[in-house]
C-alpha cells in the first residue's frame, strides 16, 4: 500500500499541476518504500536529491501561473513554497553529511505538508485559475 495515494480530493482540475503533484506523491512514496526496506544512503539520496528538484520544478509552475494572473493569496502561497523548501534542502544537506537519517518522522512531515498544502493552499488558486482559463 503506498504511503501517500493519489484520490480525486488531491485533484485542482489543471492538468500540469495535478501531473506534477502526482509525481511529488510518487517521490515521497519511493522514499518511504525505501526506507521500509532498508535501503542504503546511496540508492535513498538520488530519491530525495530528484524531490527537492522536483519541488522546487513544481512550485515554480504554480508561481508562474499565480504571478501572471495576478493571484491575491501569491505572497504567501509562495512563502509556503520557499519555507517547505528551505526545510527540506536542508535536511537533504544534512542526510548527504550524514548528520540526518530518513525515518518515519521525516516520511511523515512530507506527507502531512504535501496534503495540506494540496488539499487547502492549492485548492484555493484552483478557481481563481481556472476562471482565468488555466486548466
Amino acid at each position: 500500500m503506498a504511503f501517500i495515494t493519489w484520490n480525486s480530493r488531491f485533484s485542482v482540475g489543471i492538468d500540469d499541476i495535478d501531473k506534477q503533484h502526482m509525481k511529488l506523491i510518487g517521490y515521497i512514496n519511493e522514499l518511504h518504500d525505501a526506507m521500509k526496506i532498508g535501503k542504503a544512503k546511496d540508492i535513498m539520496a538520488p530519491i530525495l536529491k530528484n524531490l527537492v528538484d522536483y519541488t522546487i520544478y513544481h512550485f515554480s509552475l504554480e508561481e508562474k501561473y499565480l504571478a501572471q494572473n495576478f493571484y491575491p493569496g501569491y505572497l504567501s502561497h509562495k512563502k509556503e513554497h520557499t519555507d517547505f523548501v528551505d526545510h527540506v534542502s536542508g535536511f537533504q544537506k544534512s542526510f548527504n553529511e550524514g548528520s540526518a537519517f530518513i525515518s518515519i518522522d521525516v516520511l511523515n512531515y512530507l506527507r502531512e505538508w504535501i496534503t495540506h498544502h494540496i488539499l487547502e493552499t492549492d485548492q484555493k488558486y484552483s478557481p481563481f485559475l481556472k476562471g482565468k482559463g488555466i486548466n
